[in-house]
């Protein structure tokens, strides 16, 4: 301890009437993981409100796979469920992917925060490993929410036939936020192995594709042969999407809409621990 330090120490030590000096954070972890949530989750927020052009450039992807490739195979009618089109039906699966690809590229941030020394400063703060995350994959979970709002907007003013109700897109943003943040907390952990962008952007691109097509995004799981049912029913974002869908559509998995928000849920819980566990590694 230093000098200065030591003595104002013991001034406040010897002085009998006066406790010491509360620390920055609340004492207790839940409260200290909470302050460095918000604190995490303000800093990506500052970092959004000066960077409009990469929410509007990533917008434009899933308005590309629903106006182009969904137009395209619109007549497939087995493709569609329920009389329900198949650009409407595709468009809580656009949603679902765009905002996994926002989330599983955000471990790039975390690799440029290492080469920068950004990420050393950081864990040598005392806020919890769990509040890091926590932040950063709210950050994330943002950026997915404004996308999606926009989303929506177009497909109102293009009248594509989804079942509009407060209560459906309410749940559908707050499904969309769990498993953003269960997928960026999965590129956090990602991250804190790969020490070289590249080899970052190769492992992502080969975990994000498999999860995309093996899921309900594009096609319904009855279309699906066998074996690749058995790994849709283990991926997440079958259960993202089809929360989604049921919400927003009205059509979905077999209507267990408690058992999407359960799996999606517990995805963001495993995801979160691993990724605290692992962070500091990312320095290594």
């Amino acid at each position: 301890m230093s000098a200065p330090s030591a003595a104002s120490h013991a001034v406040w030590a010897d002085r009998p009437g006066l406790r010491k000096r509360p620390p920055t954070l609340a004492s207790s972890p839940p409260a200290r993981i909470l302050a460095g949530t918000l604190a995490m989750a303000q800093a990506e927020m500052r970092k959004l409100r000066h960077d409009h052009l990469d929410i509007i450039t990533r917008s434009v992807q899933p308005l590309l796979w629903l106006f182009i490739f969904g137009t395209a195979i619109e007549n497939a009618h087995v493709l569609s469920e329920h009389g329900v089109s198949y650009r409407a039906y595709l468009a809580p699966g656009v949603l679902a992917q765009a905002a996994m690809f926002i989330a599983i590229f955000f471990g790039l941030a975390v690799i440029w925060e290492r080469d920068v020394g950004q990420l050393q400063r950081l864990l040598a703060t005392p806020l919890p490993r769990a509040a890091i995350v926590l932040g950063k994959a709210a950050g994330a979970s943002v950026r997915a929410v404004v996308q999606a709002l926009l989303l929506f907007a177009v497909l109102a003013i293009t009248g594509i036939g989804l079942k509009w109700s407060v209560q459906g897109v309410l749940g559908a943003l707050l499904i969309l936020v769990i498993g953003t943040g269960g997928f960026a907390c999965m590129s956090m952990l990602i991250a804190a192995m790969v020490k070289e962008r590249e080899r970052f952007m190769g492992i992502g691109q080969l975990v994000m594709m498999p999860l995309f097509f093996a899921s309900s995004a594009l096609y319904p799981l009855s279309i699906m042969p066998a074996w690749l049912r058995v790994v849709a029913h283990a991926n997440p974002l079958t259960y993202e999407v089809q929360g989604l869908r049921q919400m927003v559509v009205g059509v979905g998995g077999a209507g267990l809409l408690w058992l999407d928000f359960l799996v999606v849920g517990a995805f963001f819980a495993l995801m979160l621990l691993a990724a605290s566990r692992a962070y500091p590694k990312a320095i290594l």
